[in-house]
């Protein structure tokens, strides 16, 4: 988690400006972590020592050994000051003695967000012995500061020396026990939670509901960071009960409580377990209890931060509690962007089928932010590619097309391919409102909208739910669906193939090697929303872009499903 360095929880701790500033002991990261950022967000990545070793064409160790500490210090200084006139909006990674000098801190505040990644020195040591191994033969770089005999005792005098002037930052993160890319993650989510992340006109769209009272979808690359601004504008009271879960929340929960604080809300916090099998009584029962307890009252919001668990739970809270409460959902997954927190589907799991308990309750507001998405475990972005591909076999062959074209690039889900994910996750946005506002409740042309879901959901219960991500039993679900019509002699075999073979471009499954049997999934299938007389009707693909609801001659669908889940 991050801490925020002043008070606790100020939005003061970022500055308007565009470079990020990495400071630290060496072994801290700074580079490995920045040039990851400097990937993830479509900036320049810079590292002050390769600086000054290119302007004084000599290595740091060299510089240190023929010209002295005082004389490097005053090399840094200029290729800091450099650096930030050369680029507009760049990473860098800085020596780890720049905070020494004043001029230097002061800039680092000036002109960006100043960085402290912290680490023990037992850590940091163990990192640069690390490095040091990986050289294979090359010449390792030795740290000057560090090259007596007890590297170890020269970090901590070095730390003791430095620690106030790094804690000086704007923001803190520990690094210890934790991935380049888990620091990564951090920092982007408390840049977007900031306001801080690079903004475009073009990647801000506003979609109206025609149902309900009627609210605007807002979809907003770093609009996270602005998240206040959009709840005055629906005039909700001070007061509001901010819902999410372990993960989202220790990412994204302390810069966003300062933001808001800062802007006059009140906002509570109160975080579920992260996963599937929070959609339950249990959690539901926990929540109710939490908001009794704050005396919640009527006109008071709750804001759903998170994937599809979180916004159906915190929005069947928001339904429920008091005869319902105002509900902001503001989903930070792309399976919840483009799905779950549209359409005011609200609820929890029973134990012998998915949603079977809920309530359509439609949001004041429902905040997209895209960038949430950088800061997903790759697993987790790639399954929400799943019901963007279920939008283009039921309803736009045009989107369908685009996915296959754009595939490879779309996965990276880095900066450069914002304004596509803006515009994909507006679109499939689109086409679930202009089914909603036909069949606001699920009496008809809705169903569609459950295409590969018959089977997805039956998998995801008896495999308990967990092991599959819900993208990923959707997956699996749309490639049994399009066998069954392909053999109904409903769907083409080639059209059949460019869906899976989509699917798998985008990182999904289209094979199942899990413990699941047909028998176990033709049985749970009977309690899917659709079984109507105790038959189960059926999402079809007719082309793609085009889909009906239809029952299925059972032993068909039987033998489908046998040849999928039994292969031996």
């Amino acid at each position: 988690m991050s801490r925020i360095s002043s008070e606790q929880g100020k939005a003061e701790s970022m500055t308007a400006t565009q470079h990020l500033f990495l400071v630290g002991l060496s072994g801290s990261g700074k580079s490995t972590v920045g040039r990851l950022l400097a990937e993830r967000l479509d900036k320049p990545f810079l590292d002050i020592d390769a600086l000054v070793e290119e302007r004084c064409s000599q290595s740091i160790q060299a510089i240190f050994s023929r010209e002295g500490e005082a004389y490097f210090r005053e090399c840094e200084s200029r290729a800091l000051a450099e650096a930030v006139r050369r680029y507009q909006s760049a990473v860098i990674a800085t020596g780890g003695g720049i905070v020494t000098r004043q001029e230097n801190r002061v800039l680092l505040r000036a002109a960006g967000t100043y960085i402290y990644l912290a680490v023990q020195p037992e850590t940091a040591l163990e990192r640069l012995d690390a490095q040091r191994a990986e050289a294979l033969g090359a010449t390792p770089t030795i740290r000057p500061l560090l090259a007596g005999p007890d590297p170890l005792a020269a970090l901590h005098s070095l730390l003791d020396a430095r620690a106030q002037l790094y804690e000086d930052a704007h923001v803190t993160f520990v690094t210890d026990d934790k991935s380049v890319e888990q620091v990564a993650q951090e920092i982007i989510a408390t840049v977007i939670s900031a306001g801080e992340i690079a903004n475009d006109p073009h990647l801000l769209y506003v979609k109206r509901v025609q149902v309900g009272g009627g609210y605007n979808v807002v979809i907003d690359w770093g609009g996270l960071g602005r998240l206040d601004a959009n709840l005055r504008m629906i005039g909700l009271p001070p007061r509001v009960f901010l819902i999410t879960d372990q993960h989202v929340g220790s990412l994204y929960a302390p810069a966003l409580i300062g933001k808001l604080m800062a802007a006059g809300f009140k906002p509570e916090l109160l975080t579920v377990p992260a996963g599937e099998a929070s959609k339950s009584q249990q959690q539901l029962n926990a929540i109710y209890d939490w908001l009794v307890e704050q005396h919640a009252e009527r006109g008071e919001a709750i804001i759903a931060l998170g994937g599809g668990v979180v916004g159906d739970l915190a929005g069947y809270a928001a339904a429920t509690y008091l005869r319902g409460v105002p509900l902001v959902q503001v989903p930070t997954s792309l399976l919840a962007q483009v799905d779950s927190a549209i359409g005011a589907k609200t609820g929890i799991n029973h134990a012998q089928g998915k949603n079977l308990i809920g309530a359509f309750y439609h949001p004041r507001l429902v905040l997209v932010d895209p960038a949430t998405l950088l800061t997903l475990p790759a697993r987790e972005r790639t399954e929400g590619w799943a019901e963007v591909v279920k939008y283009g076999m039921i309803l736009d062959a045009k989107l369908f097309a685009r996915l296959e074209a754009d595939a490879d690039m779309l996965c990276s889900f880095a900066h450069p391919v914002a304004l596509q994910l803006c515009q994909i996750i507006g679109r499939c946005i689109e086409l679930k409102l202009s089914l909603i506002e036909q069949d606001e409740r699920e009496q008809g042309l809705r169903a569609l909208l459950n295409y590969g879901h018959t089977v997805g959901h039956a998998l995801e219960r008896v495999s308990g739910y967990g092991a599959l991500l819900h993208g990923e039993a959707v997956s699996l679900g749309m490639v049994v669906a399009a066998a069954i019509a392909q053999e109904a002699g409903m769907f083409s075999k080639a059209s059949m193939a460019r869906q899976n073979n989509l699917l798998k471009a985008l990182g999904l499954p289209i094979t199942y090697d899990g413990s699941a049997r047909a028998a176990d999934i033709l049985a749970a299938m009977q309690y899917d929303k659709k079984v109507s007389n105790r038959q189960v009707h059926w999402v079809m693909p007719r082309r793609i872009g085009k889909a009906e609801v239809t029952p299925m001659p059972a032993d068909l669908v039987e033998s489908v499903i046998t040849t999928f889940f039994d292969k031996e």
